[in-house]
């Protein structure tokens, strides 16, 4: 099992500009993502907010209870319209006595792919191999269940929103 990337993809029965939106307004991503941020997202932005629970999957919400109020700060790299939505952060820094700041992060990537149907959605996470070592394997094993997850709560919310 390589510990350098993560790969999972969805097929979304919405339109292209409502799986856009849902990525790209802070306020729809953190609505099914857990997280809660308050300025608007933009290339080069360092984006600063904290988790909170789900609101369209209860199980989900109770897995993330625990880290409700956690500070968590991400990096947008990319935002190309209806294509390309990417953005930095630190892989599981939810230990509050850990400064995560000092570490390198990881890429994640989403992808978008208009289909007859509706969108294929793609996300990749690169960069685990620079990871601290004591870290990387705990890391790549938790996001890698977590965009499992993840990407049926996208599906959950443009299914149920609007």
């Amino acid at each position: 099992m390589s510990t350098q990337i993560i790969h999972k993809q969805i097929h979304l029965k919405a339109p292209l500009d409502r799986v856009w939106r849902a990525l790209a307004d802070p306020a729809q991503f953190g609505h099914w993502f857990g997280m809660k941020f308050e300025d608007p997202f933009s290339p080069g932005a360092t984006m600063r907010g904290v988790i909170v629970p789900t609101s369209v999957d209860e199980n989900v919400a109770k897995a993330q209870k625990p880290y409700e109020g956690t500070p968590v700060e991400m990096k947008i790299e990319r935002m190309e319209p209806e294509r390309e939505f990417s953005f930095r952060w630190h892989p599981g820094a939810v230990d509050p006595k850990i400064d995560y700041s000092k570490e390198p992060t990881t890429l994640v990537t989403f992808t978008l792919e208009p289909t007859a149907e509706g969108v294929l959605l793609k996300v990749v996470e690169s960069g685990f191999d620079q990871i601290p070592l004591e870290r990387r394997a705990k890391a790549f094993s938790q996001n890698e269940k977590g965009w499992t997850m993840i990407v049926s709560l996208i599906e959950k919310y443009l299914t149920h929103a609007e």
